[in-house]
């Protein structure tokens, strides 16, 4: 009975070390993120308006294709693109150039910028 115990008290140990872990390492992945400050993004976004700004836009290179809207598109989402953009999961060849020029802090305040719009 007393094996049974200890074992126990050794698994219930290691359970609660491994929860710690899992919990550190999440904590750990959300620390790297930079935090968004759209004032910041005010000097950042000139490259951004000049299509997405406009309603109803069509870019012609490479071919016709309607450029979205992402005033009040959610800030998680506009980092992932721009990351997609810039590691080539995504491609179209202006927002390849531009995501590839941007930082991360970049991307986060122009998120927070564009998802602050409605």
């Amino acid at each position: 009975m007393k094996l049974r115990t200890n074992v126990m008290r050794a698994l219930s140990a290691l359970a609660v070390l491994a929860s710690c872990s899992i919990a550190g390492q999440a904590q750990a992945q959300g620390a790297d993120k930079p935090v968004g400050d759209a004032k910041a993004a005010v000097n950042k976004i000139s490259m951004c308006i000049g299509c997405h700004g406009i309603k109803g836009y069509k870019s012609s290179f490479p071919e016709v294709y309607h450029v979205p809207m992402i005033a009040g598109q959610n800030a998680d989402y506009i980092v992932s693109a721009l990351q997609e953009y810039a590691s080539g999961a995504r491609s179209f060849p202006t927002m390849d150039a531009i995501a590839q020029s941007l930082t991360p802090q970049d991307m986060a305040d122009i998120a927070a910028y564009y998802s602050s719009l409605k």
